[in-house]
């Protein structure tokens, strides 16, 4: 597919549909770009339609079908809307820290794929407020999703969740305790985690029903 230049190319773009409840229209909102009259599309479609494809397959739905409707707080960001983020202290990374993770239509340096979704999970929220709380979904997204890297924000629970190739396996957060809570080679990185988030999928499923 080329590259968005007109109304029409991009509406196709937006309707491209990358798993059974997600299109590509759904990732390309960016609060950076439509307040500083930015563009927001990738230059390589292909490229950033393979990785969202993965990401959406194997990290949204299933974390979706679990605890019910997944919002989008953020998720693709162009080179140029990354870099005017990084350059005004607008909470981005430099662009080449972003390649394979908000920058889906970039390899990183390693030569892999990957996409990143800020995402919040209302009804967990709903339920789950305490302090720490937050760790039942990291730690249930860790025993049963292929993600690599999870990040948790104080506001409701919202977490970056990246896709990508060779899968790193690290979960931070802004929210208290603040810093690592996993990442390979720390003795909690492997194995069952079920005593962390043991109940929380009956209390999804009885708020589903």
């Amino acid at each position: 597919m080329r590259h968005p230049k007109t109304v029409k190319v991009l509406e196709d773009f937006g309707r491209v549909r990358l798993s059974k409840s997600f299109f590509m229209r759904d990732f390309l909102f960016s609060d950076i770009a439509a307040v500083h009259g930015l563009s927001n599309v990738p230059d390589d479609p292909d490229l950033a339609i393979a990785a969202g494809t993965r990401l959406c397959e194997e990290l949204l739905e299933p974390l979706q079908e679990c605890f019910g409707r997944l919002a989008i707080r953020s998720a693709y960001r162009s080179c140029a809307v990354n870099q005017f983020g990084n350059e005004n202290g607008l909470g981005c990374a430099r662009n080449e820290a972003n390649y394979a993770d908000h920058i889906w239509d970039r390899r990183d340096g390693a030569g892999r794929m990957g996409a990143t979704a800020c995402v919040v999970v209302p009804a967990f929220w709903d339920v789950f407020q305490g302090e720490g709380d937050w760790q039942k979904l990291a730690w249930w997204v860790h025993d049963h999703l292929p993600y690599s890297t999870l990040y948790f924000f104080p506001k409701m629970w919202a977490f970056n969740i990246q896709w990508r190739e060779e899968p790193e396996r690290r979960i931070d957060s802004y929210v208290k305790p603040k810093g690592c809570l996993t990442k390979p080679g720390m003795p909690n990185n492997e194995g069952s985690h079920e005593s962390e988030w043991r109940g929380i999928e009956k209390v999804m499923k009885g708020r589903k029903a």
